[in-house]
């Protein structure tokens, strides 16, 4: 997997490797069971600093996407809870999404769509 940063972004870098990973599970590119990089081996690649990288697998990790131990490092989960609900921030998130594509005039059809599209796994 591919990870991309944007340092010129307003989202904390750990939340976007945070959320590079979650859809990297969601589409299947990362695999129940598949290793992770070591978050030295991460940061050094990303060339970000090691506790970011820390913070990112500690979030996944609370959130029950991952599990590490000292041995095995950190490996997507080989089960993740499915609680069949949309969190509140994520409501919110989404909230924002719509209302910016409705005062860009993206026509309704256009983002039902592209919601399609990501729920099927497709990228851009």
């Amino acid at each position: 997997m591919i990870v991309r940063i944007d340092e010129l972004s307003d989202i904390p870098i750990y939340l976007q490797l945070r959320n590079q990973i979650v859809m990297g599970i969601s589409s299947g590119e990362l695999e129940a069971g598949e290793k992770l990089p070591t978050v030295r081996d991460l940061a050094l690649e990303m060339g970000i600093n090691t506790m970011t990288v820390s913070k990112a697998y500690q979030l996944l990790k609370t959130e029950g996407y991952i599990m590490t131990d000292r041995k095995n490092g950190a490996r997507i989960r080989n089960e993740i809870k499915k609680e069949a609900y949309i969190s509140d921030a994520n409501k919110t998130e989404l909230k924002r999404i719509v209302s910016e594509a409705r005062i860009s005039g993206v026509e309704k059809q256009e983002l039902l769509s592209l919601v399609e599209k990501y729920w099927e796994g497709g990228r851009d």
